[in-house]
């Protein structure tokens, strides 16, 4: 049979993950540092292990209902009301397989053929497949390190046109570490208000915020909650990678059309990984802290040390994530990080993973043990200087 001729144009068409091919490369290769893949190297905590057996033991193995458990989604509520200043109604709140698949919902219940669909860059990898498979026209906006990797009133204003369904608004962002504070979400606000513009804020990382100012919410600014999906999961704040847990919460028309999408791929998030949930919302708000303080502390080794090493690295606000600029090396970020994998056997990803504007810079996370991070310091450094690139 000819595959060529019965595959999906537009399947054939996507774009790979650039993050999982030099993860596989090195998953390969002996004696490897991967600072590739954002995934916690923290267990997940015990009170929500337990929770996930007791779970087990009592039986609990079927199907929930599509949506959720109530008693989970009531939680969500309660934590975002107590974290976020964020009001929902449990109605209005969905349980996902990750963050990923709400992300995925968000966009195919609102794009059709024709949409388009506003992408600051550079940003997580999924949001321009999944666009571009459901017919809509991805429009990136590059966003500028003097800037802060901010997206900007002006740079929004310049990207809408009458076609423009939904704004991806990717903060704390994957990769740069950017975040948005309130006054910089007012002024994208502004713009949104009297428009029929969704936004699609993807807070991941909002757990995952450095500095004295906690995450603020798009949602939560005076007329944004009526058009804003709020994505948000367990992954990265409580380390359950591993679970797939994530939810949505919106206008409940937009979380009803969500859900019957889900009923019809996916049916129910995992049962066990829901019980779980309930007790990382209600008991672990202390790990969270325990964990953010470790991250920090690494931002600002790494930070220090790639500054050091003449890789000028913006400093990060969010996530666990450094965006060091490589330009001075001559090299294209596809090249860094080729030649750092087989010469140094440690594994970053290129900055055009996150679009063509991450060009010149590469992604490390700091998703890892300290000893983790200072041996692969160790060798960014000799392979610099083995180019001819450091000077001491």
């Amino acid at each position: 049979m000819d595959y060529s001729r019965l595959l999906s144009r537009r399947a054939v068409e996507m774009r790979p993950s650039g993050i999982r091919k030099f993860f596989d490369i090195a998953a390969e290769m002996d004696d490897c540092i991967s600072l590739g893949v954002g995934e916690p190297d923290f267990k997940t905590p015990w009170a929500i292990r337990e929770a996930g057996i007791t779970s087990l033991e009592r039986g609990r193995t079927r199907y929930t209902s599509n949506i959720g458990l109530k008693e989970l989604r009531s939680e969500v509520c309660r934590y975002l009301q107590r974290r976020m200043d964020l009001s929902y109604q449990p109605d209005q709140v969905m349980i996902t397989v990750g963050g990923s698949e709400a992300i995925d919902l968000c966009i195919r219940a609102l794009v059709d053929p024709g949409d388009e669909v506003i992408l600051p860059e550079p940003c997580y990898v999924s949001y321009q497949p999944i666009t571009t498979l459901t017919g809509g026209v991805p429009v990136p906006v590059p966003l500028k390190a003097e800037n802060g990797f901010r997206l900007t009133a002006a740079e929004l204003k310049a990207a809408i046109t009458p076609k423009t369904k939904l704004l991806v608004l990717p903060f704390p962002c994957n990769p740069t570490g950017a975040v948005m504070r309130r006054e910089h979400l007012e002024e994208i606000a502004a713009v949104l208000r009297g428009t029929d513009i969704t936004v699609l804020s993807d807070e991941i990382y909002a757990e995952l915020t450095y500095g004295y100012d906690r995450h603020v919410s798009i949602a939560g600014l005076d007329g944004m909650a009526e058009r804003t999906v709020v994505i948000n999961g367990f992954s990265k704040a409580y380390a359950m990678t591993g679970w797939r847990l994530g939810f949505a919460c919106g206008p409940k028309a937009l979380i009803d059309t969500m859900v019957k999408i889900h009923q019809s791929c996916i049916m129910c998030a995992p049962t066990t990984s829901q019980y779980a949930a309930v007790t990382a919302l209600r008991d672990c708000d202390e790990q969270i802290e325990e964990m953010r303080t470790q991250y920090d502390m690494r931002r600002r080794y790494l930070v220090k040390c790639l500054n050091e090493m003449g890789l000028t690295c913006f400093e990060p606000e969010g996530a666990f994530y450094v965006f060091p600029c490589i330009r001075s090396t001559g090299m294209t970020s596809d090249e860094f990080a080729q030649n750092l994998l087989y010469e140094k056997r440690v594994a970053v990803v290129p900055g055009t993973a996150f679009g063509d504007c991450g060009e010149g810079f590469v992604r490390i996370s700091y998703a890892y043990s300290v000893e983790h991070l200072q041996e692969a310091m160790k060798r960014i450094r000799a392979f610099l200087k083995e180019q001819g690139l450091l000077h001491e």
